[in-house]
């Protein structure tokens, strides 16, 4: 048995509730035996390893319910050449990253498949727990389908053995669409009901998927393995299709509408923001000039602003906001800049940490285990040398956050 002492640090726990300071957390194996003040908890002694936090604060391990590990935008013409295989060895540092940066848990939105899963989970590459949905459904045309005018197709997300393709259009294709990202290892069905920046022949305004389509998804769902499903979704009518259709997190919503965050409330549908993706888009084309699309920066520029005021809206009217940041359209362990940016719109602090924590594990169904620093969940623990509270922003430089803990085990130790 393996234990550690996490001890000398002000406890922030996920919960929302105050910090607490000269905090313990006692690790056990993989999980948390005790987590609370000092004088409250008994030291055990044996063969017990000191993690001290040097009067830095201890927090459960970040979450990010919006990735996609498989890519990292770049050059695009360089992506169109590249052989396939790399794009398995590239994602090795991507993940590595990402984990270095604190996030211990993610939800891959598309991309990473079951064996990237399963090389995670037997630690032949180092990263984050990952739930994966594999691949994204759309439609003919839509925000899934790379085809060009030229004939030509840049998929971000191409077909092979344990990645089904993922254009289906019409009730009975969708629902075989479905059974088929199940069978491949789906944890969560991810689907555009909108269409989005970076796609090139569509705008995220357009509606995509009928009500008719979306139901038989999330009935298929539902019905097979109890599966949640997530929705692109940026158009303020697909992020209304989706949301009575049952779909249990809006990805994006960049134009939502009072009627839109109504519908949210009802439902009790999550949204998550990903405030960072259209402003990454912006950055990258402005580093690297001609790497990005015209129809990218085009319609990044038409939806920065908006989609700001979109999410200080539902946040101000109490839409459940978990952090996503789309990290491949960023460079991956950039991913906490998102939290600076939830702030900017009205969210405190506290309320960003929820929403990449405690708020995050829920819309991946794992409240149970992670997401808090609880007795009895698994012990994903980070310490951060800065206050969160006070310099929410100094999280985004990996150094700052000197150890990460995933699953009882130190992955990063760098307290020097």
């Amino acid at each position: 048995m393996t234990s550690l002492w996490i001890y000398n640090g002000t406890l922030i726990d996920g919960t929302g509730r105050p910090p607490v300071k000269n905090a313990v957390v006692l690790v056990e194996n993989n999980r948390i035996r005790a987590v609370g003040a000092a004088d409250s908890i008994s030291y055990p002694g044996g063969d017990i390893t000191d993690v001290d936090a040097r009067g830095g604060f201890i927090l459960p391990g970040m979450i990010d319910t919006h990735i996609h590990a498989m890519f990292e935008i770049g050059d695009m013409r360089q992506a169109i050449t590249r052989p396939f295989s790399l794009n398995f060895y590239r994602a090795i540092p991507f993940l590595r990253r990402t984990i270095e940066a604190g996030i211990t848990t993610v939800r891959d939105a598309g991309g990473a498949d079951l064996g990237v899963k399963q090389a995670l989970e037997e630690g032949l590459i180092l990263g984050p727990r990952m739930q994966i949905s594999i691949t994204v459904l759309g439609i003919t045309g839509g925000h899934a389908d790379g085809w060009m005018p030229s004939g030509a197709a840049y998929n971000l997300f191409p077909d092979y053995p344990g990645n089904p393709n993922g254009i289906c259009d019409g009730v009975e294709e969708v629902r075989k669409k479905v059974r088929e990202v199940l069978r491949a290892g789906a944890e969560v069905i991810k689907i555009c009901s909108t269409g989005g920046v970076l796609s090139p022949t569509d705008h995220p305004e357009y509606t995509q998927f009928s009500p008719e389509e979306l139901a038989v998804i999330v009935q298929e769902a539902r019905y097979r393995r109890n599966t949640k499903v997530m929705a692109h979704a940026q158009g303020a009518e697909g992020v209304k299709n989706a949301v009575r259709a049952g779909i249990h997190s809006i990805e994006h919503g960049i134009y939502l509408d009072e009627e839109a965050i109504d519908l949210m409330l009802e439902h009790g549908t999550f949204l998550v923001p990903t405030l960072l993706a259209p402003l990454s888009v912006l950055e990258q084309a402005e580093a690297n000039p001609g790497s990005m699309p015209e129809y990218g920066i085009r319609k990044a520029r038409e939806v920065i602003e908006i989609h700001r005021d979109s999410i200080a809206n539902a946040h101000r009217s109490g839409v459940k906001i978990a952090m996503g940041t789309d990290a491949g359209v960023m460079p991956h362990g950039t991913n906490l800049r998102e939290l600076g940016l939830m702030c900017d719109i009205g969210m405190s602090p506290m309320e960003a940490i929820v929403a990449t924590t405690q708020t995050a594990a829920t819309v991946l169904g794992w409240q149970d285990n992670i997401g808090t620093l609880e007795a009895g969940k698994l012990a994903d623990v980070i310490v951060t040398r800065t206050d969160p509270l006070a310099d929410i922003r100094s999280l985004e430089m990996p150094d700052n956050i000197p150890v990460v803990i995933k699953d009882g085990r130190i992955v990063k130790d760098r307290r020097v």
